[in-house]
């Protein structure tokens, strides 16, 4: 168990290195199972999810090289196994996109439910009718699944909604698949993107690629490669919040603007946030006099559910009510529970939608993350707040964001983290 301890106000500025994302390695980390031999990856976040992902490929059989500079080679040449580690399974949702190259490789797979944060219902019939059209059958016990397939046979595939891990998983059972495959409702996050350009890379024949509706044409092989991958859009727009809230001036770097989500950029227009993009890179400014705006959250190219909650703080320093429709997960709202121990003027009116009135100053209580954003988002939030706060549960936000206390701490923030070992405190300040 781990806590972190923040004393604020703080104002930061300097700038602040993005990682790889998060959401684009896991699946392409499951990708490198479709082949054999190594694969050298670049830009891999160091991240709790990602070392579990990594774990699991070293029990099925494969090896893990990590050296510095976030640089990663899987050599899954004797890949064996067709049962991924239950407890690593049950530590991320992301561990269903296993499913996919398992099958392609192996023709089968036991896979027990997975876990991750919880934010909500989040069923697997997407990814599972899809399979069974290309020729899969899948049967449960016990909370495990098994899916098995002599061969999987491309065929057409409607999702009944646009998940962006469904439309991972039948991206990559459907690249070695005999014929073709067609994806409509396609997810088009930019870390989808990202799988289907390492896919082809490797000898996949993907097209369509950011559109609604893919077409794969199911090859005999794909080769190793080396690949970097895309930096994490949402750690970026975690920074992002964090600099305008705190009113201060920071450079996020190691990011592409063009390749962020849009809907998310505009909002910060709308919410009076000052900042410039280039290439590589968006600088923020000084932001007062915040104004409210309206969120409505849903697949790209729509306004991210994961920086639904992070934008929330921006709605508590803002002249007016902010409105927040979350259409995706009916838990992902009870961060404002804890927002409101601090000070915060929010309703929940129902499990998708909440109203924030601003400007309130928020004050530094004890509070508890329950998911990875709303951890990232109660820093920010003991981040403009008076007095000492302090953040139970904080190992949950290692799972997606890579040494957020030292990143912070280089940016002028008073951050402190804790780790609790039977029953011993010991601090580590950075």
């Amino acid at each position: 168990m781990a806590k972190i301890i923040i004393n604020g106000p703080a104002k930061l500025k300097g700038s602040v290195k993005i990682e790889g994302s998060k959401n684009a390695a896991l699946p392409i980390i499951s990708a490198t199972l479709l082949t054999r031999g190594k694969t050298t990856l670049s830009n891999v976040p160091e991240i709790e999810d990602v070392r579990n992902m990594l774990r699991i490929i070293e029990e099925l059989g494969g090896t893990v090289e990590i050296a510095r500079n976030n640089v990663v080679t899987i050599d899954t040449t004797k890949i064996n196994g067709r049962e991924p580690n239950r407890i690593l399974v049950r530590r991320m949702r992301a561990s269903i996109l296993l499913v996919g190259p398992l099958l392609a490789r192996n023709g089968k797979v036991n896979l027990p439910s997975p876990g991750g944060c919880f934010i909500g219902n989040r069923p697997l019939d997407a990814h599972f009718k899809a399979l069974s059209k290309m020729g899969a059958t899948v049967s449960e016990n016990n909370d495990t699944y098994s899916i098995k397939a002599q061969k999987l046979i491309g065929t057409e595939i409607t999702l009944n909604e646009m998940s962006v891990t469904a439309t991972e998983n039948i991206i990559m059972a459907a690249v070695l698949a005999e014929g073709s495959t067609t994806i409509k409702l396609a997810a088009v996050e930019s870390h989808v993107q990202d799988l289907c350009r390492f896919l082809n890379k490797m000898g996949a024949k993907i097209e369509g690629i950011g559109t609604h509706e893919l077409f794969i044409r199911g090859v005999k092989e794909l080769l190793p490669i080396n690949y970097r991958i895309i930096s994490d859009e949402i750690e970026a727009g975690t920074y992002i919040i964090a600099a305008a809230a705190t009113n201060g001036e920071v450079v996020i770097e190691n990011i592409e603007p063009e390749k962020m989500n849009y809907s998310f950029l505009q909002k910060l227009k709308e919410a009076n946030v000052n900042f410039k993009t280039d290439k590589n890179s968006i600088t923020i400014e000084k932001s007062s006099h915040l104004r409210p705006v309206k969120i409505w959250t849903a697949p790209a190219p729509h306004f991210p559910t994961d920086l639904q909650a992070p934008f929330a703080i921006l709605a508590t320093l803002a002249n007016g009510s902010s409105y927040i429709h979350e259409s995706m997960y009916e838990g992902r709202l009870n961060y404002l529970k804890e927002l409101k121990k601090m000070g915060a003027n929010a309703t929940i009116a129902d499990q998708h939608r909440a109203i924030i009135v601003g400007p309130t100053t928020l004050y530094g209580k004890k509070i508890t993350t329950l998911d990875l954003r709303a951890g990232a988002t109660l820093i920010i939030a003991a981040l403009i707040a008076e007095g000492e706060s302090t953040i139970l549960n904080a190992e949950i936000i290692d799972r997606g964001y890579q040494n957020i206390v030292e990143k912070l701490t280089s940016l002028g923030a008073k951050i402190t983290r804790l780790e609790e070992k039977k029953g011993a405190a010991s601090g580590t300040t950075c």
